[in-house]
């Protein structure tokens, strides 16, 4: 196994990070005065616009897709380490329209959906025109194990009927969210239980989508973005919209989960990259004791920490983006699961350490870290929570050692 860069990665890595020292870095206040002076939270930010056709026009657009004509056509493992630089600020991959959920609303009908589909919704929002939602988790049951999810989606006649309660629908918030991906139950009654789900493309705008409220993550209500508690009232759309065909709503939830959770690692990773420069720049320029903190032996030992655990994270993270690239998601699944733990828990030990280096104004919004703890923290459900990514890693090394079973 060998990680290191081609010299096209190398490049690009080159080219991103040049353009976030000259134009996203400068705009980090911009950013945050321009969100701070809106009238209305709930519109795109005019940095992030002005922004985004410079990105294009530098060549740095649609990353994301691994193996699609539509993108640069990267492998997972090209495509990490570019997540990670934009990463490290937290509304950057907007800017190169490489932001979750569109990515993996993207990839999802760029793989199963049609030609029809494909350029009614996948062509604007590779573009950029639009933005979208995926909508999966529910209120009322537990979703980690999605096959809990009880909205509905009935066939009758030409057209799918859609019934139900979802919430933490990520970038319903956006007024240029025009497109939603809907899992639900289209056949409850199947003995096999990953056969009951279905995926389908349902409108912002269709009749009975209704939008109760958006949730605020640690009192952050990440706006423009948002993520809303949606209600499905007899939304009707026409038979036309069903990705792959019915039943196929896990299969297509395990090609869309795979890569994304690879980029919502790699993503963390410059995360917790960022917050331990802030703890270097702090602990070397404060004083406690009559000495800077950097002279504190509990300081160094905490630094020294983070750095290694970054450096794990990080190979554990490429490891998985090359197995998936070599033996498919399925067979990297283990891989995966070990990621999704791993560089979470990792960004939120680190962003703690940089908190507890600012003292007061670690808690505050003026050092960046409340939002950055928040993100790190959410990461850990994000996906699916921890438990359920430990049971299925403790159960395929069970399975290592379970005695064969004789042949009769």
């Amino acid at each position: 196994m060998d990680f290191s860069y081609s010299a096209k990665v190398e490049g690009l890595r080159s080219r991103v990070q040049a353009f976030m020292a000259e134009h996203i870095y400068p705009n980090e206040e911009t950013y945050h005065a321009q969100l701070a002076a809106a009238g209305d939270r709930w519109q795109p930010v005019p940095i992030i616009e002005a922004l985004k056709p410079r990105a294009r026009e530098a060549g740095l657009w649609n990353l994301f897709l691994a193996h699609s004509k539509h993108g640069a056509g990267l492998t997972n493992l090209e495509y990490g380490p570019l997540a990670e630089i934009m990463g490290r600020v937290q509304w950057a991959s907007e800017v190169f329209n490489c932001s979750a959920p569109d990515t993996g609303n993207m990839e999802t009908i760029d793989l199963y959906g049609t030609e029809a589909q494909k350029q009614q919704w996948l062509t604007p929002l590779l573009e950029g025109e639009i933005r979208s939602a995926f909508c999966m988790t529910e209120p009322e049951v537990a979703s980690s194990d999605a096959t809990n999810i009880q909205c509905r989606i009935t066939r009758e006649g030409d057209e799918y009927v859609i019934n139900g309660r979802k919430w933490w629908s990520s970038g319903i918030g956006d007024p240029r969210c025009r497109i939603l991906i809907v899992m639900g139950k289209s056949d409850p009654h199947n003995t096999d239980k990953h056969r009951q789900q279905s995926m389908i493309l349902v409108p912002r705008d269709a009749p009975g989508v209704h939008v109760l409220r958006m949730l605020p993550v640690f009192g952050f209500d990440d706006a423009p973005h948002g993520h809303g508690e949606v209600v499905f009232d007899n939304v009707r759309v026409p038979a036309s919209n069903i990705l792959l065909g019915e039943g196929r709503g896990f299969e297509i939830a395990q090609g869309r989960l795979g890569p994304g959770r690879i980029h919502h690692c790699m993503r963390t990773i410059g995360l917790a990259e960022r917050a331990l420069e802030a703890m270097c720049k702090r602990a070397l320029a404060r004083h406690a004791f009559g000495r800077k903190l950097a002279e504190q032996g509990v300081m160094i030992e905490r630094i020294a920490n983070a750095r290694i655990m970054i450096e794990q994270s990080r190979l554990l993270v490429l490891h998985a983006a090359w197995k998936m690239d070599t033996v498919g998601n399925k067979a990297a699944k283990q891989d995966i699961a070990a990621i999704k733990v791993a560089v979470p828990n990792m960004a939120c030990q680190v962003v703690d350490w940089a908190i507890q280096a600012h003292g007061g104004g670690g808690v505050t919004t003026d050092f960046g870290l409340a939002k950055m703890f928040a993100t790190a923290r959410t990461m850990r459900i994000v996906d699916g929570p921890d438990e359920v990514h430990r049971h299925q890693l403790g159960r395929l090394e069970l399975a290592k050692y379970q005695p064969e079973r004789p042949n009769v």
